[in-house]
C-alpha cells in the first residue's frame, strides 16, 4: 500500500519502521519543523525526521498543514492511506479525504478515554491500571473517528510514563500493520465510539508539574511517576527549584509534622517527607543545577534538617 506517514517524537518512530518492515510503500514522511531545544536552544530535529534520513525518505515539514502548496505535494503522491502517529496537528478536510483509504491515527489510549494530546501522562498521573493503543479512522473531531483496532496493556504500581510510553510505541506500531492489512483486503470493520465515555486528556502545564504535599501519597506517586522523565514532578527547597523523580510509601514511618516537611534525612532512612495522609520516602532527587541523584548520595552534599518545609509551610505545593 502507498502511504504517507505524519508523525513527530519518539512515538511514532516504531509505528514508521513497522509500516516500511511490512512492504507498504512510504511515499513521504510529514514532520513538524525543526525546532530550538535543551539549554543552548540548539535547533533540534524531531525523532521522526531522523529516522526518515536513516530510511532514505522524502520529508515534508510544513510549517501549516492547510498551506495550499503542501496539499498539492500531497494529491501529486497519491497516497492510498495517510497513517498519522503523534503528528501534533490537526488536519484540515481536505486532507482526511484526500487518500482512498482515508487517514487513520495511532493515538496511545482506550478510546474513548483520553483523548487529545496527553493520553500516556495522564493515565500514569491519574493512576490508571490499564491503558493500551487506539487505531481509529480520523475524522473531524478530536480523537472521535471509528475504531478499527485496540489493544490493552497493564500498568504496573512502579511504572513511569516513559517505561508505558515505549510499550505503547511498540504496541502502536505492530497494531498499526495489522489495521493495514485489514483495509487493504476489505475486512476492516469500524467500530463506533461511545462518546458518553469519553474523557480528555490536556496537554500537560506548567503547574502540572507542581507537587501538592497535601494530597494522598498515592496521588503525589503517581504524580511523580507520571512525569518521569519528561517533564519531572518539582517542589522547592530553599528557594530552588527540586525535581523528584521517584518516590516510595513509608509504610512504617509515624505520621507527623504537616505536609510538605522533611521529617528525617538521614543515610539509613533517607529522606522522609510528611505528605497529606502518610509519609513518603524520596528516592530519586534533583536540585537545581545538579545531576539525579539517589537519596544517600544527594545528602552527601546537600543536608537536609529535619523540621523544614519543601514546597510552602502549607503544603499547598
Amino acid at each position: 500500500m502507498k502511504v504517507v506517514f505524519m508523525g513527530t517524537p519518539d512515538f511514532a518512530v516504531p509505528t514508521l519502521k513497522e509500516i516500511i518492515n511490512a512492504g507498504h510503500e512510504v511515499a513521504a514522511v510529514v514532520t513538524q519543523p525543526d525546532r530550538p531545544g535543551g539549554r543552548g536552544k540548539k535547533i533540534k530535529m524531531a525523532p521522526v525526521k531522523l529516522a526518515a534520513g536513516e530510511l532514505g525518505l522524502q520529508v515534508f515539514q510544513p510549517d501549516k498543514v492547510r498551506d495550499p502548496g503542501f496539499v498539492q505535494e500531497l494529491r501529486r503522491l497519491n497516497p492510498e492511506l495517510i497513517v498519522v502517529a503523534a503528528f501534533g496537528r490537526i488536519l484540515p478536510g481536505e486532507i482526511l479525504n484526500l487518500p482512498r483509504y482515508g487517514c487513520i491515527n495511532v493515538h496511545a489510549s482506550l478510546l474513548p478515554a483520553y483523548r487529545g494530546a496527553a493520553p500516556i501522562h495522564r493515565a500514569v498521573i491519574n493512576g490508571e491500571r490499564e491503558t493500551g493503543v487506539t487505531i481509529m479512522l480520523m475524522d473531524a473531531g478530536l480523537d472521535t473517528g471509528d475504531m478499527l483496532l485496540q489493544e490493552k496493556i497493564t500498568i504496573g504500581p512502579e511504572d513511569t510514563v516513559g517505561v508505558v510510553h515505549d510499550r505503547l510505541a511498540v504496541l502502536g506500531g505492530r497494531l498499526l500493520v495489522k489495521a493495514m492489512e485489514l483495509i487493504q483486503t476489505g475486512r476492516a470493520k469500524p467500530v463506533p465510539q461511545d462518546d458518553s465515555k469519553s474523557s480528555y486528556a490536556a496537554m500537560l502545564k506548567r503547574e502540572d508539574e507542581i507537587i501538592c504535599w497535601a494530597e494522598d501519597a498515592v496521588v503525589i506517586k503517581n504524580r511523580v511517576r507520571g512525569l518521569n522523565p519528561w517533564p519531572g514532578a518539582r517542589t522547592e527547597l530553599e528557594g530552588k527549584v527540586l525535581k523528584i523523580w521517584r518516590v516510595s510509601l513509608a509504610g512504617d514511618a509515624p505520621v507527623q509534622g504537616k505536609p510538605g516537611q522533611v521529617l528525617e534525612a538521614s543515610a539509613g532512612r533517607g529522606i522522609l517527607v510528611r505528605a497529606g495522609n502518610a509519609v513518603l520516602s524520596l528516592d530519586e532527587l534533583q536540585l537545581q543545577g545538579r545531576k539525579s541523584m539517589r537519596a544517600a548520595d544527594f545528602l552527601r552534599g546537600n543536608p537536609l534538617t529535619p523540621g523544614i518545609f519543601l514546597g510552602s509551610p502549607s503544603g499547598g505545593d
